[in-house]
């Protein structure tokens, strides 16, 4: 070939491969639980910043005024795509297991969980990722200084943010653990009670570790007087961090799962997450299946024994990829789904092991996840957690934030189901340095007419929550209609569909019912949805926040 057909060919491959990249929005729109966070997001877009410096001052944000379902103390994964060169990668600052850790730590002198101290206070605590994370989207990744994307949220920590209805519902089953110690209880209640709504919360110890982080990077919060307060807090009060622990701890720039449906290209999260790989393996079972031309009854049916089976999998398979050899090609490929479509029977419903498990995991706002669009097309869809209910319940003195509860996500012994039911076995084994499975499932559905960013809170049932979503924007519905959506849910054991209250009809549960299905309708919702779509046929950008929770704010821009 000669050089002019040379240059003429790699130009035309250059286009092809950018042709999405071309294509700007020129409205920018961000999602959050928390209308202080996304009005945070906004104040650096409006400073000249992207979606990736967005996502550092909604994250930081939300540390601050989401104190029970994220913080400084937790981790979190976010899923960037820069519309620039269609790069697309997963930040994962989830937590790790200290050094001192091991797959025993929880169990009693008869071999069985204690499921308190894997719960509650510092030994339940993982060595936090969310600053590290922060800082290194901040470096990599944005075209503003951290102190920019940081001013907000140490604003509201200095000034203080008002209690609302939400604060006071998520405090009231863990207060009981919060006044167990007294650094959290100074800060989180008032004279040892839940504070009234419209009570200013300050959080000046929070202001002060954000501003080291402005001036210092990861030095303070890891190496410096930050770190060595967390290790002597924590230590102080039975917990076995160390000052290496800290120091090992790093991000971990990760290749997302990336698979097609349709005519749609799906960028997801991967191991330590769950999420990613459950999702591809419920949409591969499900494509032949054409199941939007079902009746309610067998739609329904198909999507559970879908679920059912990525949920076997995710606990025989899934955990750290540093650690264990996760099998993704497989577990994501076309021939294993046609494998396992072919063990379902459209008439019956499949029955799981016997395993015993919880009748009603908990699942719904101890996690939080925000979805950004910025005019230029850059993307973030992203979820934080500090896992249940304000974390472990403590604070190091002298840092004013929660610690999580993260090691509890481990299989703290195999086959036993942890705090929201889920079971596993050495995959998912407790081991120093190793990062617990998540069920967390930011994810990016990007297609040639329009592109969804979604994500929402869970426990295990984030997972299906978020396929839901995923199904309904393929079946034509915006992001209101994700977040708002009616949910159920089925995690393999207990071998039950939970359904929330407005999800089935009398008749339709009747039909679950007659297909072999039990059937459990709670009394109350889950979930908290934060969504964005992009249509690029009109240019029309739209957000929804889950009507769930009144706190949080979609704006478009």
């Amino acid at each position: 070939m000669n050089q002019s057909k040379y240059l003429v060919l790699l130009f035309l491959l250059l286009i092809s491969s950018h042709a999405f990249a071309l294509e700007k929005p020129g409205k920018a729109a961000i999602a959050s639980a928390h209308y202080l966070a996304t009005e945070a997001g906004f104040e650096v877009l409006e400073k000249g910043g992207n979606a990736f410096d967005a996502a550092v001052a909604v994250s930081a944000a939300l540390a601050v005024v989401e104190p029970s379902s994220s913080g400084l103390g937790g981790g979190a994964f976010w899923l960037l795509h820069r519309n620039t060169d269609n790069k697309s990668i997963m930040i994962d600052g989830r937590e790790e297991a200290p050094g001192a850790s091991h797959k025993d730590m929880y169990l009693d002198a008869n071999g069985e969980v204690n499921r308190d101290l894997a719960l509650h206070g510092p030994l339940a605590a993982g060595i936090p990722g969310h600053v590290a994370g922060m800082v290194h989207i901040a470096e990599n990744y944005g075209r503003l200084p951290i102190k920019d994307s940081l001013a907000p949220a140490i604003r509201l920590a200095r000034d203080g943010f008002a209690v609302d209805e939400k604060y006071v519902r998520l405090l009231k089953p863990v207060i009981k653990h919060m006044r167990r110690w007294p650094a959290g209880n100074d800060i989180f209640l008032v004279d040892g009670e839940i504070p009234a709504l419209g009570a200013l919360i300050k959080q000046a110890d929070v202001a002060a570790v954000l501003e080291q982080v402005v001036a210092t990077g990861i030095q303070d919060f890891y190496f410096g007087e930050t770190a060595r307060r967390l290790v002597a807090g924590v230590r102080a009060a039975g917990g076995i961090w160390s000052m290496a622990d800290l120091a090992a701890y790093k991000v971990v720039e990760r290749e997302p799962v990336v698979f097609e449906y349709q005519d749609y290209k799906l960028l997801t999260a991967s191991p330590p997450s769950s999420g990613g790989i459950a999702i591809a393996e419920i949409l591969n079972i499900l494509e032949p299946y054409n199941i939007a031309s079902r009746s309610p009854a067998q739609r329904v049916h198909l999507v559970v024994e879908a679920m059912r089976r990525a949920y076997r999998d995710r606990s025989l398979y899934l955990g750290d990829p540093d650690f264990v050899t996760v099998p993704v090609a497989m577990l994501t490929s076309q021939n294993y789904a046609a494998g396992l479509r072919a063990s379902i029977r459209t008439d019956k419903a499949t029955a799981s092991a016997s395993l015993a498990g919880s009748d009603d995991q908990p699942g719904g706002q101890h996690t939080t996840h925000f979805s950004v669009l910025d005019k230029d097309g850059n993307m973030v869809s992203a979820t934080l957690t500090v896992n249940t209910l304000y974390g472990a319940n403590f604070v190091a003195p002298g840092t004013g934030f929660l610690l999580n509860n993260e090691m509890d996500d481990f299989s703290a012994k195999s086959g036993v189901p942890n705090a929201y039911g889920l079971i596993g076995f050495e995959a998912n084994a407790i081991a120093p340095g190793k990062r617990p499975l998540s069920s967390m499932s930011p994810t990016i559905v990007i297609g040639k007419e329009r592109t969804a960013i979604l994500g929402t809170p869970g426990g295990s049932r984030i997972i299906t929550m978020v396929l839901l979503g995923i199904l309904d924007f393929f079946d034509g519905g915006g992001p209101q209609s994700w977040v708002s959506l009616p949910r159920y849910h089925h995690q393999y054991l207990p071998d039950r569909i939970f359904a929330e209250p407005e999800a089935f009809s009398p008749e339709l549960q009747s039909q679950l019912q007659a297909l072999g299905h039990e059937v459990q309708v709670l009394k109350r919702q889950w979930g908290n949805m934060n969504a964005v779509m992009w249509d690029q046929r009109n240019g029309r950008v739209e957000a929804a926040s889950d009507p769930r929770t009144p706190s949080g704010k979609a704006i478009v821009r």
